[in-house]
């Protein structure tokens, strides 16, 4: 793991750990394991925090992101928190009157900015952008989903639904890589294919 989740993972074992040496059937042991749950994830609910409420969370590893090396590993990452998806918005500078835009997008809690920013360095295109406590890395600019991410996914292919949703992304680059986005004829298709990705997937 390269994500603050490693942490997460960390104070997942020592209370693994507590339970298989069998520390949570003695009034301690339960305790220590409480603590432990009171820093991970959303930590404790109301009716924890009322039954324990003495509870002190335990320290929190920082993790210090590690440079992106393993291109595996980058594929993966998007297959569980990446996104492609097109956008089709009116402008009145298009002779046909709507704009089609194709992102590609990576989100994270804010705490991982130094991950999201080495993707940056590791593809070598797109940015990062602040949003609330999240920051999302995107690739907007059709030459460089061209010649850059979809060569990269390729060769080292996305798993899951969302290895279609990829596949129905690609179709719409090579349709605008080829003009049919300034037509209507175009747009139709661009906006059908559009229709069936992610949320609108059957």
């Amino acid at each position: 793991m390269l994500t603050q989740k490693l942490a997460d993972y960390l104070l997942f074992k020592q209370a693994f750990d507590l339970i298989k040496s069998k520390e949570h059937l003695e009034i301690e042991g339960l305790n220590k394991i409480v603590n432990i749950k009171a820093i991970i994830n959303k930590g404790l609910s109301d009716y924890l925090k009322a039954a324990f409420p003495n509870t002190i969370p335990v320290q929190r590893l920082q993790i210090s992101n590690k440079k992106i090396s393993d291109p595996y590993w980058l594929a993966g990452f998007t297959s569980g928190e990446g996104c492609f998806y097109v956008k089709i918005k009116k402008s009145s500078s298009h002779r046909i009157g709507f704009q089609v835009e194709l992102v590609f997008h990576l989100t994270q809690h804010f705490r991982d900015e130094q991950l999201m920013k080495s993707i940056i360095s590791y593809f070598k295109v797109g940015k990062c952008y602040y949003r609330n406590e999240a920051i999302d890395f995107k690739v907007t600019k059709i030459e460089d989903l061209t010649k850059i991410i979809i060569p990269f996914f390729d060769k080292y292919p996305i798993v899951g639904i969302k290895s279609q949703d990829y596949e129905d992304f690609k179709r719409v680059v090579e349709l605008m890589n080829n003009g049919a986005h300034l037509t209507y004829e175009g747009l139709e298709k661009i906006r059908l294919i559009k229709s069936g990705m992610n949320k609108g997937r059957k």
